[in-house]
C-alpha cells in the first residue's frame, strides 16, 4: 500500500472515530465524571468540526493522488460527496441543538446518541466492504431509535419508534440475505470488486436476482415508502433535530443504496419494477395527502415520502445523477424546512388566507408553449450527456411544473420575471444534472430504459395523473367527487391504520399512557431542578 493510500485510509477511519470518542463524555452522568451541558456540546461541536476537516482531507487526497489504491473513491466519489453532505448537516444540526435543547435535563443523552448515528451513517459511506457496511446499517437504526424515543412518555412517539424498530430489523433482515447472495457468488465481499462485474449487461443466476429484489425492498423501506410509511409521519414529536437529521440525512441512504448498487439492480426487471410501482404510487398518493394537511411538519414529512419515491423512481430509470442531485437538494432543503418550521407557520397561515382565482383556459394556453420551449432547450443541452437517450418522463414532470408556475403568474398578472425566473430553473435543472454525473459515477447507457420504454410510460402516466389530480383538488373541491377523495386523502387512505394493527397484532408493544399535564410539568421541574443541582455541586 502506498503512503498516499495508507494517508487516505487513516484520515477516513479518523471520521467515525472521532464521532464515537466524542460520544463518550458527551453522555456521561455519573457524578465523579459528570460535566455540564456547555461542556457536553463543546465536545460534540469539536468533533463536527474535526470530521468536516478530516472530509475535506479526504477529497483534497482523492483529487491530488488519484491513482492510489483506494480507488474505489476517486473512480466513484458518490460516497466522498456524501460524507461532505453529512459534515455539513453534523454541523448545522449540532449548531442548531445548543439552543433547543441546552436545558433539557437529556441533553447528555441526546448528544450520545447523535453522535454515534453520525458515526453509524459515516461508517457506510466510507465502507467497501460489505460486513463493515452492513454493521453501519444496522448501527445507524439502533442509535436512531434512542433519539426517536427521547420523550419515551409520549404515546404516539413510542409506538411510531416500535413500527419503526420492526421495519428496520425487516430492511436489515433483506439486506444482510442480499450480500451473503453476492459474498456467495462471487466469493468476495468488496463492494467495487463486486460492482465492477455488473458493469455491462449480463446473464445473471438466480442468487443475483434474488439479491437486487431484496436490495429494492430495503431501499423502498429505508425510505418510508407505502404502506410502511407511518412510522416517519408520526416521529414528528421527536425534537426538531433529530427529524431534520432523518429527513435530511438517515432516510436518503435508501436513494445512496440504489445508486452504488445501480450496476446490479438496472439489470433485474424484477427489482426495477417494484421500485417503479411502489415507489412510483408513493410519490402521487404522498404528494396529494400533503395538500390535505395542515400541521407544518406533518406536511413536510409528507413531502419527504413523495421525495424519496420521486428519487427512488429516478434510480429505477437509470437516472442515477439526477438521484444524486435530487438527493443533496432534499436534503439541504429538509436540513433547513424543519429547523426554520416555527417560523414558517405564520407564513403558511397567511397563504392559506389568500384566495386566488384559477387559471383560464387561455392562461394555461399561454403557459404551456414557453413551458415546452424551455424544457426542449433544457433537454438539448443536456443531450450529450446521454448521447440522445433518456427517458422523457423527467421531462414530462419538469414540462408540467414549468405549465402550472407560470399559468398562476399569467393569472395574477406577472409575465416577464416568472419567465426569466422558469428560465433561469430549467438551465440550472440541466448544468447540475450535467455535473452530478462525475460523482454518480459511471453506468453503461445499455443499463438505462430508453425513452418511451414501458418504464418510462408508467412513469410518464403518473406524472399526468398527479397533476390532473392537483388541479382538481386545488380548483374544484366543491365537485362531489373531488370532496370525497379529499376526504380519504386527509386519512391517508388509512393505510397507516391498517398498517398499525398488523404490526401490533404481530408484535405487541406497551405503549405509555399520556400523563396529565400537571403530572409532566412537575416532573420536568424536578429533573431541572436535580439537572441544576448538579452543576451547583459541580462548580462548588
Amino acid at each position: 500500500m502506498s503512503i498516499s493510500s495508507l494517508l487516505m485510509a487513516i484520515v477516513l477511519a479518523a471520521i467515525p472515530l472521532t464521532l464515537i470518542l466524542a460520544a463518550v463524555p458527551a453522555g456521561l452522568q455519573t457524578r465523579r465524571f459528570a460535566i455540564n451541558d456547555d461542556q457536553r456540546w463543546h465536545v460534540a461541536w469539536r468533533a463536527v468540526q474535526l470530521i468536516a476537516v478530516l472530509t475535506l482531507t479526504a477529497i483534497a487526497l482523492a483529487w491530488l493522488f488519484p491513482a492510489s489504491g483506494l480507488h474505489w473513491l476517486s473512480d466513484h466519489p458518490l460516497r466522498l460527496t456524501l460524507l461532505l453532505l453529512l459534515s455539513v448537516m453534523a454541523l448545522v444540526v449540532v449548531k442548531f441543538s445548543r439552543r433547543y435543547l441546552a436545558a433539557d435535563p437529556g441533553f447528555g443523552r441526546y448528544l450520545r446518541w447523535l453522535l454515534l448515528t453520525l458515526a453509524a451513517v459515516a461508517l457506510v459511506f466510507i465502507s467497501n466492504h460489505l460486513l463493515l457496511f452492513a454493521l453501519g446499517w444496522i448501527a445507524i437504526s439502533l442509535a436512531l431509535h434512542q433519539l426517536l424515543m427521547f420523550y419515551p412518555d409520549r404515546p404516539r412517539a413510542a409506538l411510531a419508534a416500535h413500527k419503526k424498530f420492526l421495519l428496520a430489523r425487516l430492511a436489515e433482515s433483506s439486506l444482510l440475505i442480499a450480500f451473503y447472495l453476492l459474498w456467495q457468488h462471487h466469493g468476495t465481499a468488496t463492494i467495487d470488486t463486486l460492482l465492477n462485474a455488473y458493469q455491462t449487461p449480463a446473464v445473471l443466476s438466480l442468487n443475483e436476482q434474488v439479491a437486487a429484489v431484496l436490495i429494492a425492498l430495503t431501499a423502498l423501506i429505508k425510505c418510508a415508502q407505502l404502506p410502511v410509511h407511518g412510522w416517519l409521519i408520526q416521529v414528528v414529536e421527536a425534537p426538531t433535530p433529530v427529524s431534520a437529521l432523518l429527513h435530511a440525512g438517515v432516510i436518503n441512504l435508501g436513494g445512496f443504496l440504489l445508486i452504488l448498487f445501480a450496476p446490479l439492480f438496472l439489470q433485474v426487471a424484477a427489482a426495477q419494477w417494484l421500485v417503479l410501482l411502489v415507489a412510483g404510487l408513493t410519490t402521487v398518493l404522498a404528494a396529494l395527502i400533503m395538500t390535505t394537511r395542515i400541521s407544518i411538519k406533518v406536511r413536510l414529512a409528507w413531502s419527504t415520502s413523495a421525495q424519496m419515491g420521486l428519487m427512488l423512481i429516478e434510480c429505477a430509470l437509470g437516472l442515477v445523477e439526477l438521484a444524486l442531485l435530487h438527493l443533496l437538494a432534499h436534503s439541504a432543503y429538509k436540513a433547513w424546512a424543519f429547523l426554520s418550521s416555527g417560523s414558517a407557520v405564520q407564513q403558511h397561515v397567511q397563504q392559506s388566507l389568500r384566495i386566488s382565482p384559477p387559471p383560464a383556459a387561455r392562461h394555461w394556453w399561454l403557459a404551456l408553449w414557453p413551458a415546452v420551449a424551455l424544457t426542449a432547450a433544457a433537454w438539448w443541452f443536456s443531450a450529450p450527456l446521454h448521447a440522445g437517450i433518456q427517458p422523457v418522463s423527467g421531462w414530462v414532470l419538469l414540462t408540467l411544473a414549468l405549465t402550472a408556475w407560470l399559468a398562476c403568474s399569467v393569472r395574477d398578472g406577472g409575465w416577464w420575471r416568472p419567465l426569466l425566473l422558469a428560465a433561469a430553473l430549467a438551465l440550472a435543472y440541466s448544468v447540475l444534472k450535467t455535473l452530478m454525473q462525475p460523482l454518480a459515477g459511471e453506468l453503461s447507457e445499455a443499463l438505462r430504459p430508453g425513452p418511451f420504454s414501458a418504464a418510462d410510460l408508467w412513469v410518464s402516466s403518473l406524472f399526468l395523473l398527479l397533476f390532473a389530480l392537483w388541479w382538481l383538488l386545488h380548483w374544484r373541491p366543491q365537485w362531489p367527487f373531488v370532496q370525497r377523495l379529499s376526504v380519504a386523502l386527509f386519512a391517508g387512505l388509512y393505510l397507516d391504520e391498517w398498517f398499525t394493527r398488523v404490526t401490533l397484532r404481530i408484535w405487541p408493544a406497551r405503549l405509555p399512557v399520556r400523563a396529565n399535564p400537571k403530572q409532566l410539568a412537575l416532573k420536568r421541574s424536578s429533573q431541572h431542578r436535580l439537572a441544576a443541582t448538579g452543576r451547583k455541586e459541580q462548580v462548588s
